[in-house]
C-alpha cells in the first residue's frame, strides 16, 4: 500500500496559506487606507499653511495699473489685476515669493509673509524704449537719427510755472530760454541754436498735439496739463516742416488718460513775489546836497521824503490751479482739465488771469482699426499792465524806471489833492499818477480745436486725416486822462484808443503712413499732403479831447470828434495759404544701421511770382555701435551711437502777405479849393523774386551710456549758413519810387558744440541722487549784407541794430562799435579817445570807433542735480550764460550831475563826477555773464493706504531766483537776447522777482 500525506498536515498547510492571503489582503488594502490617509493629512495641512494676498499696483504717479502680472516665483500660479489695479492671489506658504510686474516698469519681489497693500512701481527707462516726437509721427529715441531733446514731466522744473517754457529751462542744450522781467501775462524768449535771422524771424514752430502755431499757442497751454516736450534741433529734424522750420520746432504732447482707468487729481501753487533788488538813488538829503553844489534853485526842492520806488511797488503773488478728470474704456478713454493762472504784480495795478478748459478724447471703432482723437481747448486771458513806454521826450520808459527819475523831494500830491506836476520841469510826469489813472486793459479769446482719424487700411498700412482749427481774438483799451500828468494827455484834453485784432488759422493734412519688418529690415515711410490758410483782421480807433473820464475808453464818441487826425483809425484784412507735399522715410537695418531721408514742397502765397515754391530735403544716418558682434565682449558702453546729418529749411516768418507787391498808402493831407485832399504815394517797392530765407544746417552727434546706463550723454556739433537773408535794404530814388526794398541777400553763419550729461552718483531701492547737466558754445557772424538785385548794388554794411551796437560782416549780430572813454575835462565833461586828427567823429564807420564785444551770449551751461530718498525729493536747476556785452542805457541816464535838477540819480554819479557827455561811450559797457540758481524744490509724497477715496498728496516748496552772481551793475543781467533790433541795452526792465512757492498736488481713488 502507497503512503498518503498526513490529513492534519494539509490541513495546516491549507490554513496557513488561506492566512497567507487574508494577511496580505489586509497588509495591502490598509497600505492604501493609511497612504490615503497621509495624503489627505498632507492636503489639508498644505490648504491650512497658503497664504492669500491681497494688493493694488499703481504706477510713478499713483494711478492704477490694469493688467499687471503677480506671479508666484517658480511656479505657473498667477493672476492679473483688475481695471482699478486690485489683485487677489493664494501662495504656498509664507515663504513665497510674489513677483509683479508691468511692461515699461521694473519688477518688484514680495515675500508672502508681507500683505503687499499698495504697491508703486517705477519707470524702467531701459524697458519702455523712450517714444520721441519727430513731427508727423513718433520714433523710439534708439531709432532717433537727428538731433532732438525730450523733456518729460517727472524731469521739468516746478514752482510758480506760468509758461510752458519755464518748465524746460535749463533742460536742453542748445535751447536758450531767457524771461526779461517778470510782468505778470509776460512769457520768456526762446532761441534754439542761435540767431539765424534778422527780420525773417526767430522763433520757433510751436506743435501742440497736432496743431501748428506760433509762440502765442504755448500760452493757451496750461503747463501742468503738459506731459512731455520735445524739441527739434538740427534741419535734418525740422526739415520735415519745410518753411516753418528754420529756427527750430517745439513738439508738446498733453497729458492723455489711459484706457480703463479712472482719474481724479488737483494741482495747484501759491506763491508770494517779491523784488530782491533795487538801483541805488539818492535820497532827499543827498540829493538837496548834490543839488546845491550843481547851483539847483531852491524853487526845486518841494520839500518833501518820498521812496517813489516803494511807491510803485508791492508785494506780488501767483496762484495756479489745475482740476482734471478722466475715464473710460479701452474702446473710449477722456480727460478734461479746468485750469486758473492768477498773478498779480509788483508794480501796483499790474495783473493777469488766465482761465483754459480744455478736453482730449480717443474713440476706437471698426474692430479697433480706426482711431479717432477729439481735442479742444479754449481760453480767456485778461490781462491789466503798466505803461510801458513814457515819460519825457528825452527818455521813454516804463514806470519803474520812471519812479528811478523822480526827485526824491517832490511830493505825489499837490496841496490842493491833485496828483503833483511841477511846470517848471518840460514834461514833467507823476509816474504814481500813471499807474492810478491810466486804464490799459487787454482780453484775449482762444480757441482751437482738433480731430485725427487713422485707420489701419492692411498689414502695416494706415491712412491718416488731421485737421485743426484756431481762433484768437484779442481786444485792447487804453485810456490816458489829463490827471495822469503826462504832457501828451495834457495837450489833447485825454486820450483813448480801442485796438481788435483776430487771427484765424486753419490747417488739414492727409497722410499715408507704412511700417514693416522684413526679416532684418525695418521701413517706415509717410506720404503727407498738407493746407494750411491764416487770416488776419483788426481795426484800430482813437480819440481824444474827453470832457470827464467816466467812460474810458468804453465810448470813444464822447471825444471831440471835431479833432480827428490822420491815423486816428484804421482797418485792415488778410491772409496767407501755404500748401505743402512731404515724403519721409525711415530705414533700418539689423537694428544698427540707420537711414532717415525726407523731401517738403512748399507752395506760399507771401511770396514774388517768380518763387512762390521752394524744396526742403534731409537726410540723417546713424550707427548703433554697440549693437555690432565686436561690442559684444566689452563692458564699457551699454549704448553707443553714432549720428550725421544735413538738411535744408525755410523761414518766413518776417514776411506778410502783399510783401511782394508794389503798394499804395496814404501820405498826409493837402488843403485845395477849401476843401482837405488825402495825398497818397507808393509806400513799398515790388519784388517778384521775394523768397524765403534757405537754412543749410550739418550736425554730428553722439549718443552714449556706460556703467549699466549710469552715465549718459549727448554730443553734438552743428553748423548753419542761413542764405538770402530777409532785410530792408536802402536802395536808390529812382529808378525805385521808395527808399527801401524788401528782398533776399545776404547770409549768417552759426556754428556751436552742445554737451548734455547726467550720471546716477547714487541708485538704489529707496534712494536716487543724480547729477545733470549741459552746456553750449556759440559762434554767430554776419557773412555779408552787400549784393544786388535788379542789377542794382545793395551794400548795408554797418547798420544799426541796438544802442552803439551794429550788423558788421565778418563780426555777430549785434557788435558793438564804440567810443573808448578815457576820464573827464576839467568842466567834467566826458572825453573820448580819439584816433589822432582832433576830431571825435560818431558816425557809424568812424575810425575812433573801436570792436568791443557782441550782444549775443556765445555760452551758456546749465547744472541740475536731482535726489530722491523714498517720498522724499529735492530738485535744483543753477543756469548761466555769458560771454556778451550790455549796453546799460539806464545807469547812463541816471549818472550825469546836469540831471540833478530836474531828476534823481545814482549814488555811483557822485563818485564819478561826470557832469555831462557828448557821447555814448564803453564806460557804460559791461559784461552780461551771470550765475543763477533759478530753482530749487523740496517735496514729499503721503500715500493713503488706508483713506477710501484719497490716493496720494504731495506737499512742495519751490524757490525761485534765488541767488544771482554777476558783476552786472544793472537789476538784472538777463535782458533781450533776441537777437532783433534794439537788443543788447537796458533802457529798464519791468522788475525781475523772486518767489517762494507751496505746492499742492492731490490724487483721488
Amino acid at each position: 500500500m502507497k503512503n498518503r500525506p498526513n490529513r492534519n498536515y494539509l490541513v495546516f498547510i491549507t490554513h496557513t496559506l488561506i492566512l497567507l492571503l487574508f494577511v496580505t489582503s489586509v497588509y495591502a488594502n490598509s497600505s492604501t487606507y493609511v497612504s490615503k490617509i497621509y495624503d489627505d493629512f498632507e492636503s489639508n495641512l498644505l490648504v491650512k499653511q497658503q497664504i492669500k494676498l491681497n494688493g493694488k499696483i499703481i504706477d510713478e504717479n499713483g494711478v492704477p495699473l490694469p493688467g499687471a502680472n503677480v506671479i508666484e516665483k517658480g511656479t505657473t500660479n498667477g493672476v492679473v489685476t483688475d481695471l482699478d489695479g486690485n489683485f487677489s492671489i493664494s501662495v504656498l506658504n509664507n515663504s513665497s515669493v510674489v513677483v509683479i510686474s508691468y511692461i515699461g516698469y521694473k519688477s518688484k519681489e514680495i515675500v508672502a509673509n508681507k500683505q503687499p497693500g499698495v504697491v508703486q512701481l517705477e519707470l524702467d527707462a531701459d524697458a519702455l524704449d523712450e517714444i520721441v516726437l519727430v513731427g508727423y509721427g513718433s520714433s523710439k529715441r534708439k531709432d532717433v537719427t537727428g538731433a532732438v531733446a525730450s523733456v518729460s514731466e517727472k524731469d521739468m522744473n516746478q514752482g510758480a510755472i506760468t509758461s510752458p517754457l519755464q518748465l524746460i529751462s535749463g533742460k536742453a542744450a542748445g535751447v536758450n530760454i531767457n524771461q526779461t522781467g517778470s510782468e505778470p501775462g509776460s512769457s520768456p524768449s526762446v532761441r534754439i541754436r542761435g540767431i539765424s535771422s534778422l527780420i525773417g524771424g526767430n522763433d520757433p514752430l510751436v506743435v501742440v498735439d497736432g496743431i501748428q502755431g506760433n509762440m502765442d499757442l504755448l500760452s493757451q497751454i496750461p503747463p501742468s496739463e503738459i506731459a512731455s516736450i520735445d524739441i527739434l534741433k538740427d534741419a535734418s529734424a525740422t526739415a520735415v516742416y519745410g518753411s516753418r522750420g528754420a529756427a527750430g520746432v517745439i513738439i508738446v504732447s498733453t497729458k492723455k488718460n489711459k484706457a480703463g482707468i479712472s482719474t481724479f487729481q488737483y494741482v495747484g501753487s501759491y506763491s508770494i513775489d517779491y523784488i530782491p533788488k533795487e538801483l541805488d538813488m539818492l535820497n532827499s538829503d543827498q540829493w538837496w546836497t548834490q543839488a546845491q553844489l550843481s547851483g539847483v534853485p531852491a524853487s526845486a526842492n518841494h520839500g518833501s521824503n518820498t521812496d517813489w520806488y516803494n511807491l510803485l511797488t508791492q508785494s506780488g503773488s501767483t496762484q495756479s490751479h489745475t482740476l482734471s478728470f478722466g475715464g473710460g474704456t479701452d474702446k473710449f478713454n477722456y480727460r478734461a482739465s479746468l485750469s486758473a493762472i492768477l498773478q498779480e504784480g509788483v508794480v501796483i495795478n499790474s495783473k493777469n488771469q488766465k482761465y483754459i478748459g480744455r478736453i482730449v478724447a480717443t474713440q476706437k471703432a471698426l474692430d479697433d482699426n480706426l482711431t479717432l482723437t477729439y481735442n479742444l481747448n479754449s481760453g480767456i486771458i485778461e490781462n491789466t499792465g503798466t505803461v510801458q513806454s513814457i515819460g519825457r521826450a528825452s527818455f521813454t520808459s516804463n514806470l519803474i524806471t520812471n519812479a528811478y527819475l523822480m526827485r526824491p523831494t517832490d511830493p505825489v500830491l499837490d496841496v490842493d489833492g491833485s496828483y503833483f506836476n511841477d511846470p517848471n520841469v518840460f514834461q514833467y510826469l507823476n509816474p504814481y499818477a500813471v499807474a492810478q489813472t491810466v486804464v490799459n486793459d487787454g482780453q484775449q479769446d482762444n480757441l482751437f480745436g482738433s480731430l485725427k482719424a487713422d485707420l489701419d487700411v492692411y498689414d502695416g498700412l494706415t491712412l491718416g486725416w488731421f485737421g485743426s482749427w484756431r481762433k484768437t481774438n484779442n481786444t485792447n483799451g487804453f485810456f490816458l486822462p489829463v490827471e495822469s500828468t503826462s504832457a501828451n494827455a495834457i495837450d489833447q484834453n485825454g486820450f483813448a484808443n480801442i485796438v481788435n485784432n483776430k487771427q484765424n488759422e486753419k490747417l488739414m493734412n492727409i497722410s499715408l503712413s507704412y511700417k514693416k519688418i522684413f526679416g532684418e529690415h525695418s521701413v517706415n515711410a509717410l506720404a503727407l499732403y498738407e493746407w494750411q490758410n491764416q487770416t488776419y483782421q483788426g481795426n484800430y480807433t482813437q480819440a481824444r479831447g474827453f470832457i470827464n473820464n467816466i467812460a474810458t475808453y468804453n465810448a470813444l464818441q464822447l471825444g471831440d470828434l471835431s479833432n480827428v487826425r490822420p491815423g486816428d483809425f484804421s482797418s485792415y484784412k488778410n491772409d496767407r495759404t501755404l500748401v505743402s507735399f512731404l515724403g519721409r522715410i525711415n530705414y533700418s537695418f539689423m537694428n544698427r544701421y540707420l537711414l532717415t531721408l525726407s523731401l517738403r514742397r512748399d507752395g506760399s502765397s507771401v511770396f514774388g511770382a517768380n518763387h512762390k515754391w521752394g524744396n526742403f530735403p534731409s537726410a540723417s544716418v546713424a550707427w548703433q555701435i554697440d549693437q555690432e558682434p565686436f561690442m559684444e565682449s566689452q563692458t564699457i558702453f551699454d549704448e553707443l551711437k553714432l549720428r550725421g546729418g544735413y538738411g535744408v529749411t525755410g523761414n518766413q516768418q518776417g514776411l506778410y502777405p502783399q510783401n511782394s507787391l508794389s503798394l499804395v498808402g496814404g501820405s498826409g493831407v493837402t488843403y485845395f479849393g477849401g476843401q482837405q485832399i488825402t495825398n497818397f504815394n507808393v509806400i513799398q517797392n515790388a519784388n517778384a523774386d521775394l523768397r524765403w530765407e534757405t537754412k543749410k544746417q550739418t550736425n554730428i552727434g553722439l549718443d552714449f551710456a556706460l556703467l549699466e546706463g549710469r552715465l549718459r550723454g549727448t554730443i553734438d556739433a552743428y553748423t548753419a549758413t542761413t542764405d538770402n537773408l530777409l532785410f530792408d535794404y536802402t536802395v536808390p530814388q529812382p529808378p525805385y519810387p521808395y527808399s527801401t526794398i524788401k528782398a533776399n541777400v545776404g547770409s549768417i553763419l552759426n556754428q556751436g558744440l552742445e554737451v548734455s550729461l547726467a550720471y546716477d552718483l547714487i541708485d538704489t531701492d529707496d534712494m536716487t541722487l543724480t547729477l545733470a547737466g549741459n552746456v553750449s558754445f556759440l559762434k554767430n557772424e554776419v557773412k555779408n549784407l552787400s549784393g544786388s538785385i535788379n542789377g542794382v548794388p545793395l551794400n548795408t554794411n554797418y547798420v544799426p541794430w541796438g544802442p552803439n551796437s551794429y550788423l558788421i560782416e565778418g563780426q555777430p549780430i549785434g557788435t558793438f562799435n564804440i567810443l573808448h572813454h578815457t576820464g573827464k575835462d576839467d568842466a567834467n565833461s566826458e572825453t573820448v579817445q580819439d584816433d589822432g586828427d582832433g576830431i571825435i567823429d560818431q558816425g557809424n564807420q568812424s575810425p575812433d570807433r573801436m570792436l568791443q564785444g557782441s550782444a549775443l551770449p556765445t555760452y551758456s551751461y546749465a547744472f541740475n542735480p536731482t535726489f530722491q530718498y523714498k517720498k522724499f525729493d529735492v530738485a535744483m536747476l543753477w543756469r548761466s550764460s555769458g560771454g556778451n556785452k550790455i549796453y546799460n542805457s539806464l545807469k547812463s541816464s541816471l549818472s550825469y550831475l546836469e540831471n540833478v535838477g530836474r531828476s534823481n540819480v545814482l549814488e555811483s554819479a557822485v563818485d564819478l563826477g561826470i557832469y555831462n557827455s557828448r557821447y555814448g561811450s564803453d564806460l557804460w559797457l559791461e559784461k552780461g555773464d551771470f550765475l543763477r540758481l533759478e530753482n530749487l524744490t523740496a517735496g514729499y509724497t503721503f500715500d493713503f493706504k488706508s483713506v477710501k477715496y484719497l490716493n496720494s498728496v504731495r506737499l512742495s516748496i519751490t524757490g525761485n531766483n534765488l541767488i544771482l552772481i554777476t558783476n552786472y551793475s544793472g537789476i538784472d543781467p538777463e535782458l533781450n537776447f533776441t537777437g532783433g533790433n534794439g537788443f543788447g541795452g537796458d533802457n529798464g526792465i519791468y522788475p525781475r522777482t523772486r518767489s517762494f512757492v507751496i505746492g499742492l498736488d492731490v490724487k483721488f481713488n
